[in-house]
């Protein structure tokens, strides 16, 4: 059993990770700004954390961080508005991992995206720049850090239900995965250490997912 907090808690794959974790009887802490939402985070069987991680600085993070075992990063500020894009999906995240470091919280998930990086492509006039720029700079930040740290990037999401199977590897090309497959390997990646200091790239497909994460670097 290990505690685990997921930033982003009231997200579509939280709401679907959350349930996974408490189910294998992990502590689940799953932190959101809106008090609103407490009732459905609830539900999930995490302990509803309300809190602002845009505002929280390094100091704050960590105290929400403190005495647990693993952080799944997953909030984004949903696209929109880029000032708010590099503050959450960036600067937040960023200094969660600080937190996570400075705490003492070794496990680290980043929830990216397929193609995410440096060498992103997407053009500086595209609406998707500022998430790309954020993206690439929040897993590289992760990166640099001696945390136990897995960046998973999964293609463009769907609300299609769970089939357990994705595909990883080179040669898989950007195309779909459902954010249920999504929930399913992030909570396989918690249980599986050798995902540890691998950035894994991925779409639904033809592979159980514990087998498909195991087998070997992805990048």
């Amino acid at each position: 059993m290990a505690r685990i907090v997921i930033i982003g808690g009231h997200g579509k794959i939280a709401l679907l990770l959350a349930p996974l974790l408490t189910q294998s009887r992990h502590q689940v802490s799953s932190v959101f700004r809106n008090p609103d939402h407490a009732p459905q985070v609830a539900a999930t069987g995490a302990v509803p954390v309300v809190a602002d991680i845009e505002q929280l600085d390094t100091g704050g993070l960590s105290r929400l961080l403190a005495d647990h075992d693993a952080v799944v990063f997953s909030a984004g500020a949903g696209g929109g508005n880029p000032a708010r894009t590099y503050a959450v999906d960036r600067d937040a995240a960023m200094r969660t991992v600080d937190a996570a470091a400075q705490s003492g919280v070794r496990r680290f998930v980043m929830v990216s995206y397929f193609g995410a990086g440096p060498d992103h492509g997407v053009p500086e006039g595209d609406s998707f720049y500022p998430y790309a720029q954020a993206k690439a700079a929040a897993d590289a930040h992760l990166r640099a850090t001696d945390l136990d740290w897995t960046v998973l990037g999964p293609s463009r999401l769907t609300a299609e239900p769970a089939t357990g199977r994705i595909a990883v590897g080179p040669d898989t090309g950007k195309a779909q995965v459902s954010r249920g497959n999504v929930a399913l390997a992030i909570a396989a990646c918690l249980a599986d250490d050798a995902t540890i200091g691998r950035t894994i790239e991925f779409n639904d497909g033809p592979t159980p997912i514990p087998e498909a994460l195991a087998g070997g670097p992805a990048e």
